[in-house]
């Protein structure tokens, strides 16, 4: 069965017209297909994690993933996780890389994350964001160092990226990724999130996380400049999108109201085209 097939309509919603579709459209189908099973995984578990019940509820339900994932790689996938069988095979997927995101999304079922320590946040990176990309960079073809590096990177980067862009829709469910020490430097000495982001150094605070992000984006383009386009394009992609949303994010400001900064369609379109990273057969299946 074709791994595509076994994707779920929610899902399929989901990510058209996201850089995350586009950035998989650039990819050759076996590693789209892929792409596309393991962000089924992904969300599943992500929903799991932002569920309203019973927290023990759904620590428990991760749990079972836990064990699907355990089955997965014994040979007896159960349903929910049969998709990845095929790509597990084709591109050497770990499965401590998948149980790795498990444990990012108990942290968030555990309990509401507010203004984590600087190594409690990027322990939270390194499990939600750049376990997804310790997979991905199998599925584009790097391996080894360079590999690892850019998952690294690059994870980080999109990771504090999304928690900037999020800031109030996080503050919504009760949870600020900003950390600690970054609202310490800025004199701010609360945890609630609401009143965390009325506060009028907030905009120190931010600036602080947005230069981390920069420093992963700039590691990220050294690993990828090392390696012909057609392994990174995917990953060029998104890191490209996001920076542009960073920088976005940053020129906007941080004081209220604090309109949303998204990637529409059309600016989409326009990066793409801006760095040549559609080839000649893409471009005419669109």
């Amino acid at each position: 069965m074709e791994i595509s097939a076994t994707l779920s309509a929610s899902t399929k919603q989901s990510v058209s017209g996201s850089s995350f579709y586009v950035a998989m459209r650039l990819l050759p189908s076996d590693q789209r297909h892929a792409m596309f099973a393991i962000y089924d995984f992904c969300r599943a578990v992500d929903d799991v994690a932002d569920g309203r019940g019973d927290r023990q509820a759904r620590l428990a339900e991760l749990a079972r993933w836990r064990m699907d994932v355990d089955a997965l790689f014994a040979g007896a996938p159960p349903s929910r996780v049969r998709a990845l069988a095929a790509p597990i095979r084709a591109f050497g997927l770990q499965r401590e890389d998948f149980l790795s995101i498990i444990d990012g999304m108990e942290m968030d079922a555990r309990a509401d994350i507010r203004a984590p320590e600087l190594a409690t946040l990027d322990l939270y990176c390194d499990r939600v964001a750049c376990a997804v990309g310790r997979l991905s960079v199998r599925v584009f073809g790097m391996r080894g160092q360079a590999g690892a590096s850019l998952a690294f990177h690059l994870g980080r980067a999109l990771q504090l990226t999304n928690i900037l862009r999020d800031l109030d829709e996080d503050a919504g469910n009760g949870r600020l990724y900003l950390p600690r020490e970054a609202l310490l430097a800025a004199g701010i000495s609360q945890v609630d999130p609401a009143t965390v982001l009325d506060h009028p150094a907030l905009g120190k605070a931010c600036t602080t996380v947005v230069d981390r992000a920069r420093s992963h984006f700039a590691a990220a383009r050294r690993v990828m400049a090392q390696h012909p386009l057609r392994i990174v394009r995917a990953p060029r992609l998104m890191a490209k999108v996001y920076q542009n949303i960073l920088e976005r994010l940053a020129a906007r400001g941080w004081a209220p109201p604090r309109h949303p900064i998204r990637a529409g369609r059309a600016r989409l379109v326009w990066i793409v085209l801006r760095h040549g990273l559609f080839d000649v057969k893409l471009r005419r299946e669109m």
